[in-house]
């Protein structure tokens, strides 16, 4: 088990009150989870170790029942602030959980899946989880929780003969036996195949439909941008952008492209000669208006037309048979939170590099061994 998971459950074992009891303390506690108060509140949050920066004056506001995602390049310091929210590291600045410093949160309260988490491998998905509810005075019952996460029909195997995915959701499955308000995922569908992260996404969305707040970081912008009510982009240590997803990508996104199928990078040749020809066919076109001519650049694959609209396809294709650039196949897109992405940090990520490369948690190491 990695440090984060395990002061995670020794908090559980300290014997806080039962989130369900009626006394007087857990009456508060119901009352401040009804009310419009921000769940995570942190500002002008700072860490640093030894020399390196991994955050850099946060400021960040979760409210009650949102699914917040946070992303950025490996290094931004994701896992720092994560570890902080949680109270596994300390941390200067203003840090809130429920209204209270993150040490003091009741974590019956609090869900947490780490990046990296390692539990016992010799025991079944269903003894895994029935040992991490044991560590809470509420939990919910094993089987349920295995058949959300996909894992009822492996319940009784080994945790070490199970799958990369398997085993991620059974992580997932230790992370919500408690039934709690506040839910961290850090990188939840890590090596989970397209149909366990579809039932992935649908647990949290159900999750965050019942009142539960998610704190989500992910590299799959996909997933972040299905699922989050707003994103915050963290790079070197300092949030650069934050709002929902369709406001990031109007602000940041840039225009819809299209990409053009070569059998291989375009050269400097036919980018040129696609670019006037593009020039000519507005030029000469009945809707031609004052607007600028669609970016040609070369790609991987062949080449990008920036800024085409599918009206404007058309075009598009009158101006690579003009240019004699014979092509395999068009994909026309609108700009995405990939785009956001790259155009903030101004460099490529993995969506699915897997659990254990070393474009991943491996980068996000501090120079003491902490996590960034």
């Amino acid at each position: 088990m990695n440090e984060t998971a395990a002061a995670s459950a020794s908090a559980a074992e300290d014997g806080e009150p039962d989130r369900g009891a009626t006394d007087a303390t857990d009456a508060a506690d119901a009352g401040a989870t009804a009310d419009s108060s921000p769940v995570v509140v942190g500002e002008d949050v700072r860490k640093s170790y030894g020399d390196v920066v991994a955050l850099d004056g946060v400021d960040i506001r979760v409210e009650p029942g949102e699914v917040f995602g946070l992303i950025g390049p490996n290094g931004a310091g994701k896992t720092t602030l994560i570890r902080a929210l949680t109270g596994t590291t300390e941390a200067e600045g203003d840090l809130r959980v429920f209204g209270t410093p993150p040490r003091e949160v009741d974590p019956q309260r609090i869900g947490l899946l780490p990046q990296s988490f390692d539990p016992p491998e010799r025991l079944t998905a269903a003894e895994l989880v029935d040992y991490y509810g044991g560590l809470y005075d509420a939990a919910r019952d094993t089987e349920p929780v295995l058949r959300d996460v996909g894992m009822a029909d492996d319940a009784d195997a080994w945790y070490e003969t199970l799958s990369g995915g398997q085993k991620r959701r059974t992580c997932v499955a230790t992370a919500i036996v408690n039934d709690p308000d506040l839910l961290f995922l850090d990188e939840p569908t890590t090596g989970i195949d397209p149909a366990g992260r579809r039932s992935i996404h649908r647990l949290i969305e159900r999750l965050a439909g019942d009142g539960t707040t998610v704190f989500l970081t992910s590299h799959a912008m996909d997933e972040v941008e299905r699922l989050a009510d707003r994103v915050a982009l963290l790079r070197e240590g300092a949030v650069v952008a934050v709002g929902a997803p369709d406001e990031l990508i109007a602000e940041h996104g840039g225009e819809p492209s299209l990409e053009v199928a070569l059998d291989g990078p375009a050269d400097e040749a036919d980018t040129e000669a696609v670019r006037e020809a593009l020039r000519e066919t507005l030029a000469d076109g009945s809707a031609a208006e004052a607007e600028p001519a669609p970016e040609v650049d070369s790609a991987r694959t062949g080449l990008r037309i920036g800024g085409v609209r599918p009206e404007g396809i058309g075009d598009a294709v009158d101006a690579l048979e003009a240019a004699g650039v014979a092509f395999e196949s068009l994909a026309w897109s609108e700009p995405s939170l990939e785009d956001v992405y790259l155009r903030l940090t101004g460099e490529e990520y993995s969506p699915r590099s897997g659990g254990d490369g070393a474009d991943r948690a491996g980068d996000e190491v501090a120079p003491d061994g902490g996590d960034r």
